[in-house]
């Protein structure tokens, strides 16, 4: 019986994955003709847009309304959701004259939606309208209308919209890249979109912001012991320790891979000097440069640890990959 029921669950979603692809393949090839036609002067009409993309839909398309409203606004357009119940209550005053109205209902008939695109229309707002219906009255009230009609549903009744919004989805999709590109939207800008993410920290923050302070650094003077060394190593627990000359600058750094490689060529450190145990020029880093950066030089040079200086080579802090795990830029 359990058997039976994995391969009942397998064979569905297989099936779900297959009908949905096979959708938007078909949806793919018609871009052809009017249909193409219909694709470019939606994105010209985004691209000329002064105001501000509102997307509506109610239901399922309400959802991926909402999802497509979030991708526009996310890459460099002006974006927001309304729902068009609300919309015939009032919500309707945030459309302007300047804005471009996105609908998207599967029958191209949803009563709410019908409700307010005509008054939408009269204030000037141009109308993109996509739906599984091309001859439906939605569609022939658009100034460019996206076919996105599917054969059928992936559920096995052919009742929960599934393929359609899967189709709906990605024609959202299609034209926020498209608008995107037009508009000259680079990776900087996602970035600047986005400063709370994984993404936004690796690329905007500051090695400043990451490192180790001057007081948190393992630090030893020149002068120290090779025992001096590894106690301060241990106390702050980073792995390394920076050895400074008598100006605070930076003279070597000794790291738990120096001294492995040392206790591979004696076990007795009593007579090994500080000096003959650690790395000289040590890779050193400006506090001002971003975090990135520095993610770059530990992959090229396979290092687990930067040292970080002022121009005199003054020390300034460390930081090694945890650290940068722990801010969340890795």
């Amino acid at each position: 019986m359990i058997a039976k029921t994995r391969e009942r669950t397998l064979k569905l979603a297989r099936d779900t994955l297959t009908i949905e692809a096979a959708a938007l393949q078909t949806m793919r090839d018609r871009l052809e003709g009017s249909n193409a036609d219909n694709l470019v002067q939606a994105v010209q009409l985004l691209e000329g847009c002064k105001g501000r993309i509102v997307v509506s839909g109610i239901g399922k398309s309400g959802h991926i309304a909402r999802k497509i409203a979030a991708t526009f606004a996310s890459t460099g357009s002006p974006a927001f959701f309304v729902h068009p119940a609300e919309a015939s209550h009032g919500d309707l005053g945030m459309v302007t004259r300047e804005d471009v109205f996105v609908a998207l209902s599967n029958s191209g008939e949803t009563e709410e939606l019908l409700t307010i695109v005509p008054i939408v229309k009269r204030t000037g707002a141009k109308l993109i309208a996509l739906t599984g219906a091309p001859s439906s009255s939605l569609a022939k009230l658009a100034d460019a209308h996206l076919d996105t009609s599917v054969e059928k549903e992936a559920c096995p009744l052919n009742l929960a919209p599934t393929t359609s919004t899967t189709a709906m989805l990605a024609m959202g999709d299609a034209l926020a890249v498209a608008l995107l590109d037009a508009r000259g939207f680079q990776a900087e800008d996602f970035i600047r979109s986005h400063p709370g993410g994984r993404l936004g920290r690796k690329q905007l923050a500051h090695v400043s912001e990451v490192m180790r302070s001057f007081e948190d650094t393992p630090k030893i003077s020149v002068d120290a012991s090779l025992q001096d060394a590894l106690l301060e190593m241990t106390s702050k627990r980073m792995g390394m320790v920076v050895i400074l000359d008598q100006q605070q600058k930076v003279f070597s750094i000794l790291t738990d891979g120096d001294l492995r490689r040392l206790l591979e060529k004696t076990t007795n450190l009593d007579g090994v000097s500080l000096q003959n145990a650690t790395t000289a020029n040590p890779r050193t880093i400006p506090a001002d440069l971003i975090a990135e950066e520095a993610i770059e030089m530990m992959e090229k040079h396979r290092i687990n640890h930067l040292v970080v200086t002022d121009q005199e080579s003054r020390l300034l802090g460390a930081l090694n990959l945890h650290d940068l795990f722990a801010a969340k830029v890795i």
